[in-house]
């Protein structure tokens, strides 16, 4: 008999197969409440042997929905997924001083539900699939820069920051120079003293000539 979930969606059933319940439940904990093309990609890359028949259940489970009830395949989820146990079947194996002992081999009955998802979640699988679609027409990827670039963009201000203190530095030295090195008026003034101070010396040298020779 169908549960309550069971009745909104639509549902696959596979009988008897040969494992037991509880290792088949490890696997459908892994897709419950997923995307059917988030659950299809788990399935395909866990390394269990449950995880090929409940891929191949999971498939017809869409193939329900999509031919029988005319839902859209990219608008379903995982709403259900369990397994019960099945018939057990006892066998014997011989044991040690003529004793046996059981074997049994266990089945599981596979039940996947795929429903339709709410509406707001299927505007914003709508929105996710646009921005995706046209970051690869533009050749553009919305991603967070990775450490290469972070290390780069450090490089750069690292590499701005020293230029700007050696202009910094060049300004200081030329302004140091400027204030050393002394104006045209000073040297002009140096230049006239010396030349007054040359004159006055031969003036007082051809003095003293005149004296000696009287």
């Amino acid at each position: 008999m169908a549960t309550a979930l069971e009745e909104k969606g639509v549902r696959a059933v596979l009988r008897g197969y040969r494992m037991s319940a509880s290792k088949v439940r490890e696997v459908l904990d892994l897709i419950r409440n997923k995307h059917v093309a988030t659950a299809l990609d788990i399935l395909a890359n866990t390394d269990r042997e449950a995880a090929l028949m409940v891929g191949k259940l999971l498939a017809s489970a869409i193939a329900n929905a999509a031919n029988n009830h005319g839902l859209v395949p990219d608008e379903l989820y995982v709403s259900v997924a369990y397994a019960d146990e099945g018939v057990t079947m006892k066998r014997f194996k011989p044991r040690a001083r003529g004793s046996a002992s059981r074997i049994r081999k266990r089945s599981a009955h596979v039940t996947i539900v795929v429903d339709r998802m709410p509406q707001a979640k299927i505007d914003v699988l709508r929105a996710k699939q646009a921005s995706e679609a046209e970051a690869r027409r533009t050749g553009r990827r919305s991603r967070r820069p990775g450490r290469k670039a972070k290390v780069a963009d450090q490089a750069q201000e690292a590499l701005s920051q020293v230029a700007t203190e050696e202009v910094q530095t060049s300004g200081d030295q030329e302004s140091l120079i400027e204030d050393v090195q002394p104006t045209q008026a000073e040297v002009v003034e140096t230049e006239l003293v010396a030349e007054g101070t040359s004159e006055a010396a031969e003036i007082e040298t051809v003095s003293e000539v005149d004296k000696g020779a009287e």
